[in-house]
């Protein structure tokens, strides 16, 4: 008994510190995962803590539980949206990307290791998938605001590269072991059987789990438990039939996610904090079971192979794979950049040490020694390379909180709630005055609270700085009413710079605004709607941030309507002196 309680007492304690250490992360400009590293190795054997934990097997179980749960929980917030403008570049990347990048890494890891290539290769292999864990927990967290085109592919990619890595790991070490068996049509067979069973059980998962979302009345708990638990069914299934349990698992939440009813607040509320306990708990775990000193030895040998993996392997195997898609050579290198490596990699590096490759402990130090420098150099300069690199939004004016309340199985009330700013719009006007503003939408203030108490809405009631207001309205009228609560919150002038100084709508003529400002169209642009001729200089589907630059005017697009088309145009005049925007 005293043996459980220390366990239950040492596992609560690192679980405390870690999240206690996350208030340091923004200050330190750190990643928190690797802050959750950090605890688990001053923990460790080496660590004031001493723990000795050198359980590979545990840490595998653990790992892949909290990869289950980080992939279900990731699909569950995966837009389908996202899909229209990322799904064929992402794929490309979650498929040819890690074998491109497996490749050259493998070949550069023969020669600075000194080993046999399929040993080279198999380390490769380990480390050429990004991490699903690591890009979700900071890209939502860096305070980034990329285009969408970006986002979604980095987010799809890395949910999605699980199955080509796991197969590429599999192979090299069947190759090492069992090298009689081996076959390219075994692995061709293997490939398929993963990623179809994956899809298969992904998909017929999901439906259930949402079908019995929507049917089922349960205690609001509950509702996060049940998709757990179907998550967990649908990734153990698809494993124990040799298919890819974290395809089947992030695709379960993909649909689940897209088919919102009732319970899906419930739902994505506790899911999200038991992603954040399933992220603490296995870099931890992680941390626990590395040997500092061990990583040591290998330090010049990692740090050769980070730096290949980062700046020669990822960039070369993303420019080839997105080359037909027509991203700008800024966000090829920016999606490069962000090939972050974490928790999957050292899960991936467990399996030769449990299979019982030789050397495979080198395989765990080296791999280990790569995802700790690509979390540290990757992870902490997001911010700065979508800066440099000139991916990042300028921020939207947005409100305070929102949610939504379920009037019917498909039907809800969307919520807002907006703090009004001294010197706002908002400031001295009664709430129902600034609802009358939106005569095409029904928008209606709901509460006010001032000082943490309800007011009554009363007819000679004024708005002052910092009253929180919440109103019911449509999505569509979100931005707009959180533009007159937040007055000058936001850099104008930066909003100006990149999106431009005049608003166009998409629909009008090309030819029309040609003719206005005196730029010169190609021939048949004359006649479109100036949509039709952003998409078709683009050549690919349009986000928010996209550029057109026509003499030296650049058309930028300012919003995104429904079904993906464009909602409205930002138009740049050339300055008298000064070069046209380029980007």
């Amino acid at each position: 008994m005293t043996t459980i309680s220390t366990l239950f007492l040492l596992a609560g304690l690192l679980l405390f510190i870690s999240v206690l250490a996350s208030t340091v992360s923004a200050r330190l400009g750190l990643p928190l995962l690797l802050l959750f590293l950090i605890v688990g190795m001053l923990a460790g054997e080496e660590g004031p803590g001493g723990i000795m934990f050198s359980d590979f097997f545990t840490a595998n179980l653990i790992g892949q539980l909290a990869l289950a749960v980080i992939l279900l929980d990731g699909g569950l917030r995966t837009r389908t949206e996202n899909f229209r403008v990322a799904l064929k570049p992402a794929a490309v990347l979650a498929t040819w990307g890690v074998i491109g990048t497996a490749a050259l890494l493998g070949v550069f890891a023969t020669w600075a290791l000194d080993v046999d290539w399929r040993l080279g290769l198999l380390l490769a292999a380990i480390v050429g998938s990004t991490d699903a864990a690591a890009v979700f927990a900071l890209l939502r967290n860096s305070g980034v605001r990329l285009n969408e085109r970006v986002k979604s592919t980095l987010e799809i990619e890395s949910g999605a590269n699980d199955p080509m890595a796991i197969l590429l790991v599999t192979v090299m070490v069947e190759i090492l072991l069992f090298p009689e068996r081996a076959s390219a049509g075994g692995f061709a067979w293997l490939l398929l059987k993963q990623a179809g069973l994956g899809l298969a059980f992904g998909f017929a998962g999901g439906w259930v789990m949402a079908q019995l979302l929507r049917r089922m009345n349960l205690a609001e708990g509950l509702y996060a438990l049940l998709i757990l638990s179907g998550g967990l069914l649908v990734f153990g299934a698809a494993n124990l039939l040799d298919g890819s349990g974290f395809l089947a698992v992030y695709v379960a939440g993909i649909v689940v996610g897209n088919r919102r009813s009732h319970a899906t607040e419930h739902v994505l509320r506790v899911m999200d904090g038991l992603a954040w306990l399933a992220q603490a708990g296995m870099f931890v775990v992680l941390g626990l079971l590395v040997t500092p000193s061990h990583l040591a030895e290998y330090t010049w040998e990692a740090l050769a192979m980070a730096l290949f993996l980062m700046l020669v392997a990822r960039p070369v195997a993303v420019a080839i794979g997105l080359w037909p898609f027509r991203y700008t050579r800024n966000e090829v290198a920016f999606v490069s950049w962000v090939g972050l490596r974490g928790a999957v990699p050292v899960v991936l590096a467990i399996f030769p040490v449990v299979m019982g490759v030789p050397n495979s402990q080198l395989l765990f130090d080296v791999a280990f020694s790569v995802v700790l420098l690509s979390l540290l150099v990757q992870g902490a300069t997001i911010p700065a390379a979508a800066r440099l690199l000139k991916v990042e939004l300028p921020p939207t004016d947005e409100p305070r909180d929102r949610r939504e309340v379920w009037v019917g199985e498909e039907a809800a009330l969307p919520m807002f709630e907006y703090r009004v700013t001294a010197g706002s719009a908002a400031e001295g006007r009664h709430p129902d005055d600034l609802a009358s503003e939106f005569i095409h939408a029904e928008v209606r203030c709901i509460a006010l609270v001032r000082s943490g108490k309800l007011l009554e809405m009363k007819a000679d009631l004024r708005l002052r700085p910092g009253d929180s207001a919440w109103f019911i309205a449509p999505e569509s009228a979100a931005e707009p009413l959180a533009r007159i609560f937040g007055g000058a919150t936001l850099d104008l002038g930066r909003n100006t710079r990149f999106f431009g100084e005049f608003v166009v709508a998409p629909d009008c003529l090309a030819g029309d605004l040609a003719t206005a400002y005196g730029f010169t169209l190609l021939p048949g642009e004359v006649t479109l709607p100036l949509a039709e001729v952003l998409v078709a200089r683009l050549g690919r589907p349009a986000v928010v941030g996209d550029r057109v630059q026509i003499g030296g005017f650049v058309l930028v697009v300012r919003e995104m309507g429904a079904a993906g088309r464009i909602g409205s145009v930002g138009l740049k005049c050339p300055l008298v002196g000064i070069a046209p925007d380029k980007r």
